[in-house]
């Protein structure tokens, strides 16, 4: 069995996230929830998770308290198969939920992933859902480095000729010293000009090391 990887992501207020509007409302921090995630295939899952206690208000519908415990009560969201919410979202891929965190409208989910591959195509798929994720952490035994060098390489920023030619250089020793390939034995491969092979070279490049340096752009 993989060891597999455990990514921490941060969601910016999150829509059609009932705990995130939750913590928004109390202003409040939300850590105790249980979630099954909607698996690919099925009718829905089921969120529980303990809040102050008060009626909220979850989009048209009013949701009242299962059990109560003085100031605090535990409610109950279903969800249906429309991906609404990350853990939803991340019921397709078929991940894990670890902890799910909300605080001021705000969500931090932890959750496990296969591969690097899955990863990749889990943080694609939310990225599209939700432009604000911000990943926070992996962590994938053994890791070298402080949890500050354990960073996420969004391969999906790069257009499929960037990534392409991104690969090619790399496959065919571009990167290598000596080189074992130039820039216009590759542009003539791709039938581009060698100024152009650079310009996409360069663009994947800059998209790569703006996930390794945390520059945060694309």
């Amino acid at each position: 069995m993989a060891s597999g990887i455990r990514a921490t992501v941060k969601f910016t207020a999150p829509d059609g996230c009932p705990i995130a509007q939750r913590s928004k409302t109390t202003e409040s921090v939300i850590d105790q929830v249980s979630t099954s995630v909607a698996l690919s295939g099925s009718s829905g899952s089921v969120t529980e998770f303990l809040a102050e206690t008060e009626r909220i208000e979850d989009g048209d519908e009013e949701t009242e308290p299962i059990f109560s415990y003085g100031t605090t009560s535990l409610y109950r969201t279903a969800h249906g198969d429309n991906e609404d919410c990350p853990c939803e979202c991340l019921g397709r891929f078929g991940c894990p939920v670890h902890r799910y965190v909300a605080e001021d409208g705000d969500v931090t989910l932890v959750f496990h992933a296969e591969s690097f591959e899955q990863l990749q195509d889990v943080m694609a798929a939310l990225r599209d859902r939700y432009p604000s994720v911000d990943v926070q952490r992996l962590l994938q035994p053994p890791l070298e480095g402080s949890a500050r060098e354990q960073v996420f390489v969004n391969r999906g920023k790069l257009t499929d000729r960037q990534r392409e030619v991104l690969q090619t250089a790399y496959e065919r020793g571009y990167f290598e010293r000596p080189k074992r390939a130039n820039a216009t034995e590759l542009a003539a491969e791709f039938g581009i000009a060698p100024s152009t092979f650079t310009e996409h070279l360069v663009a994947a490049q800059r998209k790569i090391f703006d996930d390794v340096f945390d520059h945060g752009t694309s």
